[in-house]
């Protein structure tokens, strides 16, 4: 009896726990558009647009991203993507390292470089940043500063205007369910000695990959992927811009309306 008394308690604490997790989450997706719409209020209030793009979405002519796309317009202004994407989340790319204590490298945000003046060693920080809505959208940003706040928010900035779309789909033969969840074809980039091949997963598989590249995935909405990467991938640098340079050639693809079909291929946002 006691083992069935038990065996109760712990079902209706589990019940409880649901409830509560399903309360949280509608809380939670009811407050996001107020967050949103609040958001997007103070940009206006305090953005001056200066370019002929910037002037229509502060006027509302323009009121979606895949219209800038579609129209070929050139993003010079990080407060536009803002608008048309209130729900950016940003990332750190951590392309700095310290000596550890038991010997290898010990990773931080920012990296440090130092030139030679007159008046001594001038240093300098990098950071490096990555942008995205983990719906379709992801964009990098890497700059300079004098600290590493200034460094962080310059590679923000840039983050946002490097902004692209990103084709998602099931391309694995595995699954096979015609839905957005990773990728619908086999892609390869490079940049330096720095070479990466993402490959498509089938559900359940989530993203195999590192720390680093993990960030950009799954900010652009990828769910389930292999990463497969070759060269000096210590240089996260080139790690990064050589997975960008991928997900750029994955729009380069062209496909015929049966593929598209077979794979599920949507560009940006899913509905």
């Amino acid at each position: 009896m006691s083992e069935e008394n038990t065996a109760n308690k712990d079902k209706e604490i589990k019940e409880e726990n649901n409830v509560q997790q399903q309360e949280e989450t509608q809380e939670s997706k009811e407050t996001q558009p107020n967050i949103t719409i609040n958001k997007v209020e103070k940009i206006m209030k305090s953005w001056v647009p200066k370019t002929e793009l910037g002037k229509k979405v502060y006027r509302r002519e323009i009121t979606s991203i895949e219209e800038v796309f579609e129209k070929g317009y050139i993003i010079r202004e990080p407060e536009i993507v803002d608008i048309l994407l209130p729900d950016l989340e940003d990332e750190i790319i951590l392309i700095g390292g310290t000596p550890g204590k038991g010997g290898g490298i010990k990773r931080i945000p920012v990296k440090t470089t130092a030139r030679m003046h007159k008046s001594g060693r001038k240093r300098s920080l990098h950071a490096m940043v990555v942008v995205g809505n983990k719906n379709g959208y992801v964009g990098y940003g890497y700059a300079k500063g004098n600290d590493a706040r200034e460094a962080i928010e310059k590679a923000s900035r840039k983050a946002r205007l490097n902004i692209i779309s990103i084709r998602r789909g099931c391309g694995s033969w595995e699954c096979n369910c015609h839905q957005p969840h990773s990728l619908p074809f086999k892609v390869t980039g490079k940049s330096g000695s720095v070479k990466v091949e993402l490959i498509p997963g089938p559900r359940g598989l989530g993203i195999v990959a590192s720390s680093e590249p993990k960030k950009v995935l799954r900010l652009a909405g990828i769910q389930d992927v292999w990463l497969r990467s070759f060269g000096n991938t210590r240089t996260r640098i080139n790690f990064i811009y050589a997975l960008f340079d991928a997900l750029n050639n994955l729009n380069k693809i062209r496909a015929n309306e049966a593929v598209i079909k077979e794979t599920g291929v949507i560009e940006g946002l899913s509905k």
